[in-house]
Formats: structure tokens, C-alpha cells, sequence
């Protein structure tokens, strides 16, 4: 079984500062001490007092330092010491100096929600409030009321504070989870992405490379002729491919055609379209890649957002590509003529293609390409 997973949440700078500001309330036993300084039990009482004042310190601090509060607790021996150290000196503060001794019973119990998990920490919380009464009766002090509500009150300030701050760290545990889920599912995009752009275009080269050495080794002259053209094919799909890995790498700010029919089998797919996509672009002219990755882009999406299609088929030739489906045509809104078409038209000027855009019974053609019909 996996060890539960932990984050790292941020310490608190000022937090032993707050601590260390609620000291104050131990200044009664000090200036009680100070007072009977000409006696052992005074002299004791200062000294005991200011050892307390430092393990409570000291417990903050490794509080902060290993972040108890964020869910964790310190293991038990460790957690056991240091809490009989605090009852230790806090019963010695109350012998030696009598109920003004009592101030330290608060401190105890808010180290107790430090150190111990909730069921224990509010046991011991309870125990110090009916102690605080008993004590007062037992030594006939009068009322301890405002000892107990002052031990009550802070110990659930401080469960308030170890709520929120576990809260804090589920957050931020979650949140890093969510990053690690997206980078992951990033990697496996790009993975499947790079795989469906280089793929079939790395086949293609090494079947056509080994022809070529073939064709070159005959040592006739027709070979020789087709191995060169051959070797041009090498060439471009070589260059083709390689544009595509740096558009791909720039983080998908470029669009392209194996990458656009990969992104339409995953998108008609979610749509519950059955697709028939080409299983290569190869013969896709360098100049025209750019303007069918464009193509397949756009009717792929008229597919999805509003043919209501069941079917959807895209053909590649090196002249010209067609996106078909079975919807509901242009007339109910297969194709709305809009921006996007409009732009694809620019494209395909620019390159000397022309947009083709039919009717079919049922469903919708668009074609582009040189000499689309």
C-alpha cells in the first residue's frame, strides 16, 4: 500500500510571534514569583515559570517547523514528552506559587490540540476544565469559572486554527494533483499527437528509401530515373514531417493536417459520429497542407456543432479534400456560409484552390482543392 500523499504547505512566518504574544498571561505568575524572590518557593516559581514559557516556545515552533497543524501530528512518544513536560511544570508552578500557578492550565491545553489527534486533544481539553473547577473547590480558591472558560475558549480557537489550516493543505494538495493530472494528460496528447504526425510519415520514408537503394543498386537506367524521383519524394516528405514536429513542439500555435485529422477522429469520436479519416496525407502537396489541415478543421466542426450527422468521411488526394456526412444539410444549418467558411475561402485564393460547398441527400460536401468539383 502507497504512503498517503503530503503536501508541502507554507509555514506561517509569524506564527510563533502569535504565540508568543499570549505569553503575556504568564506575566501574573512571574510578577508572583518576583515577589517572594527572598523565598525558595519564589525563586522556584520564576524559574519554573520561564522553563515552562520556553517548552510551550519550543513546541510552537517545531509545530510550525513540521507543520503538525496541517493534518499530521508528531509521532506519539515524542508528542507523550513533551506534553508531561508542560503538566509537570505547570503542576510545580501551582505548588510553589498557589492559584495565580493555575494561568498555566491554558497553555497545556492548547498544546494538547497541537500535539494530539482531535479525539485525544478533546479529552485532554475536558480533563483541564473540570481539573481548573475541581482544583478551585478542592482548594478552596473560589469560582475557576473564568480559568475553565479561558482554557475552553482557546483550545477551540486553537482547533478553529488546525481546521483551517488542514483545509489549506487539502486545497493545495488538490490543486497540485489537478497540475500533475494536466501535464499529464498534456504529455499524452502530444504523445498521441507526434505519433499520428511522424508515424506513418516515418514508414513511408524507410519503405520508399529501401526502394530507392534497390532501384540505384539495379544499375538500369528506367530504375535509376524512378529512384531519383523516389529520392525527391524523400526529400519533401522528409521536410513535411519535419515542419510538422516544429509546429507540434511551438505548442500547437500551428495548425496541422496529420495533426488535424488526429484532433477530428477524437472529436467525432465524443461525438458519436462514425468517422472514415485517411490513414496518410503523404501525397499532399507542401503548398496545400496548411489549406486542408485548415479544411478538415472546419468541416469536421460544422459536423460536430450542427449537421446532427451520423456519419462523417474525409478523403486526401494530392489534389484536392472533402469533408461529407449524412446530417442535415446546408439549408437546416449544416453550414451557416459564416466567418469560417469565409476565411477558408481567403485561404484557398491565396493558394489557387477553390471551396466547394453541396448539397447531398442526406448531408453536406466540402471540398476544396485545385480544379474541386
Amino acid at each position: 500500500m502507497s504512503a498517503p500523499r503530503t503536501v508541502a504547505v507554507p509555514a506561517g512566518r509569524y506564527g510563533p510571534w502569535f504565540a508568543l504574544i499570549w505569553l503575556f498571561f504568564l506575566g501574573d505568575p512571574l510578577l508572583a514569583a518576583w515577589a517572594r524572590r527572598d523565598e525558595a518557593a519564589g525563586i522556584g516559581g520564576l524559574v519554573v515559570t520561564v522553563l515552562f514559557a520556553a517548552l510551550y516556545m519550543l513546541i510552537w515552533w517545531q509545530a510550525r517547523r513540521e507543520r503538525w497543524m496541517a493534518d499530521r501530528t508528531p509521532p506519539p512518544a515524542r508528542a507523550l514528552g513533551l506534553f508531561v513536560g508542560l503538566v509537570v511544570l505547570c503542576a510545580a508552578d501551582v505548588a510553589l506559587l498557589g492559584e495565580v500557578g493555575t494561568a498555566c492550565v491554558v497553555y497545556v491545553a492548547i498544546s494538547a490540540v497541537l500535539l494530539f489527534r482531535l479525539v485525544v486533544a478533546a479529552a485532554l481539553v475536558v480533563l483541564a476544565v473540570v481539573g481548573s473547577l475541581g482544583l478551585g473547590a478542592l482548594e478552596d480558591w473560589g469560582s475557576q469559572a473564568g480559568l475553565a472558560f479561558a482554557v475552553l475558549a482557546g483550545s477551540v480557537a486553537i482547533f478553529g486554527v488546525r481546521a483551517l489550516i488542514s483545509r489549506n493543505a487539502q486545497l493545495l494538495l488538490a490543486q497540485a494533483e489537478n497540475a500533475e493530472l494536466a501535464v499529464e494528460n498534456e504529455r499524452t496528447r502530444f504523445a498521441r499527437d507526434l505519433h499520428d504526425i511522424l508515424g506513418h510519415s516515418l514508414t513511408v520514408i524507410t519503405v520508399k528509401a529501401e526502394l530507392a537503394r534497390r532501384l540505384l543498386e539495379s544499375g538500369d537506367d528506367a530504375d535509376r530515373a524512378r529512384a531519383l524521383a523516389e529520392v525527391g519524394d524523400l526529400e519533401r516528405l522528409g521536410r513535411d514531417a519535419l515542419a510538422d514536429v516544429r509546429r507540434a513542439v511551438e505548442g500547437y500555435r500551428e495548425i496541422t493536417l496529420p495533426g488535424e485529422i488526429a484532433r477530428a477522429r477524437t472529436a467525432l469520436a465524443a461525438a458519436d459520429v462514425e468517422a472514415s479519416l485517411p490513414g496518410t496525407v503523404d501525397d499532399v502537396p507542401t503548398d496545400l497542407r496548411d489549406l486542408f489541415a485548415w479544411t478538415v478543421r472546419e468541416g469536421v466542426t460544422n459536423v460536430v456543432r450542427h449537421a446532427a450527422a451520423r456519419r462523417c468521411t474525409v478523403t486526401v488526394d494530392a489534389r484536392a479534400v472533402e469533408v461529407r456526412d449524412d446530417g442535415r444539410g446546408w439549408d437546416e444549418g449544416g453550414s451557416d456560409g459564416g466567418h469560417g467558411l469565409a476565411g477558408l475561402r481567403e485561404r484557398a485564393a491565396a493558394v489557387g484552390a477553390t471551396v466547394v460547398v453541396r448539397s447531398l441527400d442526406p448531408g453536406l460536401s466540402l471540398r476544396v482543392g485545385r480544379e474541386a468539383s
